[in-house]
């Protein structure tokens, strides 16, 4: 299996402190407008999905569905996640650029 540079990206962003997890922490650095990246699970609840979707809409942050819960909890050290918010404007744009630039 190859490395994969998103996970292991969000991975760093949580060690180095600049990442929020679970719904509650994700909505309210959201809210407060320090998350620079939303990223939800693929197989969140369709209600989680589309409440991070227009929350990101309306406070202009992007927002890109990602993987399972349990990859994604994996990734930061935590069982299942079904968002993340990342807190760094370096660590968003390097994780956009690896999802915008996948073939799906």
């Amino acid at each position: 299996m190859k490395q994969d540079k998103v996970l292991s990206l969000t991975g760093l962003a949580a060690k180095a402190g600049k990442l929020a997890s679970g719904e509650f922490c994700t909505e309210g650095e959201v809210k407060s407008g320090r998350a620079s990246l939303v990223i939800v699970a693929e197989d969140a609840s369709g209600n989680t999905k589309k409440k991070f979707q227009n929350m990101c809409e309306f406070y202009q942050v992007p927002i890109r569905f990602y993987e399972k819960k349990e990859v994604l909890g994996h990734a930061i050290g935590k069982e299942f996640r079904a968002s993340v918010a990342i807190l760094d404007e370096g660590f968003a744009r390097s994780i956009l650029k690896q999802l915008d630039t996948r073939s799906n």
